[in-house]
């Protein structure tokens, strides 16, 4: 912006960033908590998908522990968990043959349901919005605010209607600053709000570097011959190569649906390897490809999944504020979980929360830090889930097959409790072999059947912004997507994507980079698998995005 633009201000006693199952589940902890005491507290979630659900997207089996504990009549109140799990299979995948293997304890799925988060999602809000919660989708947040002092007061949502060269244009409406006592991020992820607060406040300095994968999943409905509702189908093995972690998931769901998907750990190596291609590969072995015969393809999309675990915990909490849910990292990867854990993360820094705001505040020129948060959660079961689950990851680094023998070793013998705690590879970024040292893999070309690109697949997933404004996916240094990314690793955003978002085109002679940010479906691999960490993913204007109905 050529000069300074004038915010309205409003003020809340609690702001939340993100209405995903940590951030609302925050807001009606609060509300729960203010009611007991017969308290009146102001709360606010900010959400920059178009409406509350819009951005959510996983598997998603989810154990009801947590809700049983927020909201113990969720069935009387019509929460949308309708199939519950009735099988368990777990299988190993060859090329042509598939193996049913013993499913460990981890994967036992008794009492859980096969549900849409989406879905979840919108209906927590209608429980927070009965609690009075106020609830804003299609505002993003773009902006941390801070006092003098350095602790956070609030955010401030991004700017509508700026043009690609960053000036207003005739529809500019400034964004609005949210102040708050305490600000609660829950943006999933590797937020982007999330990203500068644990830098400013070196929340990660203690523990291991954060890893993640990227999960890609597709909704099919199919003959009714083919679905048997209530089965939970993991697999392992082809068409990943052994030094690769990964792994797939197939549910049968109500209706006559399947959601299927696939989690490749972002710490893989060969810069060749497209996940959405292994995915597509996926669906041809002879296990799967008849469950989907005679069906169509309904739904579409992708995120990133933060599988660092207890080892990668940032610190909770900082001065004016708190971390929860995927955003902090609390998924719980040998369970394939994160639903159950966002959940009781939020319950959890909501009584902290609560806790702060009965200190006196100066006018709100400081913020106090809810610094319970830290002690509650070692005190729970989150915590106790967590280390238990703790060396399960990281053993991937020696290899699938060592891996698997030590998870065996862990789950069965162990059981969780090994008097060492294993460290990570290191950071995902920085595993990719260059492209002289790696072998290339020749993907097959879709058929439009049963295989699909990239872009009839972001098609089903709604995806829309405002083209525009400028470009949401910022190079630090144009010339080293070439130099770099180009001739060394043969340009690996290429591929990682799962949208088609990054092409190299010719011009002139010679290559460039093209970014096709409409095309984003906000997964934020860029921002974490760029090998010299050259592209920031930052909000583009709320409402933007894909829109899932029920992913």
């Amino acid at each position: 912006m050529s000069e300074t633009i004038e915010r309205d201000q409003m003020q809340f006693d609690v702001v939340i960033v993100g209405a995903g199952p940590a951030g609302l589940a925050t807001a009606i902890r609060l509300k729960q908590l203010a009611a007991a005491v017969s308290r009146e507290i102001s709360v606010c979630v900010v959400e920059k998908g178009s409406e509350v659900g819009a951005h959510i997207l996983s598997g998603a089996v989810i154990d009801p522990i947590a809700l049983n504990e927020l909201l113990p009549d969720w069935k009387a109140n019509g929460a949308p968990l309708a199939c519950e799990v009735t099988a368990d299979r777990v299988v190993y995948l060859t090329r042509n043959k598939s193996f049913t293997l013993p499913t460990p304890p981890s994967f036992h799925n008794k009492g859980n349901y096969i549900i849409s988060l989406g879905m979840l999602c919108r209906w927590l809000a209608e429980q927070a919005e009965n609690l009075g919660v106020e609830i804003y989708p299609g505002f993003a947040a773009a902006e941390v605010l801070y006092h003098e002092d350095g602790s956070v007061k609030g955010i401030a949502t991004g700017n509508m209607g700026v043009g690609r060269d960053g000036e207003p244009t005739d529809n500019f409406q400034p964004g609005m600053e949210l102040l708050a006592q305490q600000t609660v991020f829950a943006e999933g992820c590797r937020g982007s709000l999330s990203k500068t607060i644990i830098k400013k406040f070196a929340l990660d300095q203690d523990v291991q570097p954060q890893t993640y994968g990227i999960g890609i999943k597709e909704v099919w409905e199919v003959p009714a011959e083919q679905c048997r509702q209530g089965l939970v189908m993991h697999t392992t093995g082809w068409p990943m190569d052994s030094k690769t972690y990964g792994g797939t998931f197939v549910y049968h769901m109500e209706n006559n649906q399947i959601a299927l998907g696939m989690v490749v750990g972002l710490d893989y190596q060969n810069p060749y390897l497209s996940p959405f291609e292994e995915f597509q590969r996926f669906k041809t072995h002879p296990s799967i490809r008849p469950m989907l015969a005679g069906g169509r393809r309904i739904a579409y999309g992708a995120r990133a999944l933060t599988e660092g675990g207890l080892q990668s915990l940032p610190k909770l909490s900082f001065p004016g504020g708190v971390l929860v849910g995927d955003a902090a990292g609390f998924l719980n990867v040998p369970r394939i979980k994160g639903s159950h854990t966002a959940i009781k993360s939020g319950m959890l820094a909501a009584q902290a929360v609560f806790a702060a705001l009965q200190e006196p505040q100066e006018a709100y020129t400081s913020a106090t830090e809810a610094k319970e948060y830290g002690e509650l959660f070692k005190q729970s079961w989150l915590y106790s889930e967590l280390y238990h689950a703790r060396n399960v990851r990281p053993s991937f680094k020696w290899g699938t097959w060592p891996a698997f023998i030590y998870t065996a070793l862990d789950e069965y013998i162990l059981r969780g409790r090994a008097p060492w705690t294993l460290k990570h590879h290191g950071t995902d970024h920085g595993s990719l072999k260059k492209a002289a040292a790696s072998v290339k893999i020749d993907y097959p070309k879709p058929d439009g059947v049963l295989t699909f690109d990239r872009l009839s697949s972001v098609f089903l997933s709604a995806t829309n912004h405002e083209e525009e404004q400028p470009c949401h996916l910022r190079l630090g240094d144009a010339a080293r997507a070439i130099e770099v990314n180009y001739r060394e690793y043969a340009s690996p955003e290429t591929r990682y994507c799962p949208a088609g978002v990054y092409e190299i085109v010719e011009e002139n002679g010679q290559p460039r980079l093209q970014i096709n940010a409409q095309n984003c479906v906000h997964c934020k691999t860029c921002d974490i698998k760029d090998p010299t960490q050259n592209i920031t993913w930052v909000c583009p204007e709320g409402g933007g995005g894909p829109n899932y109905g029920a992913m």
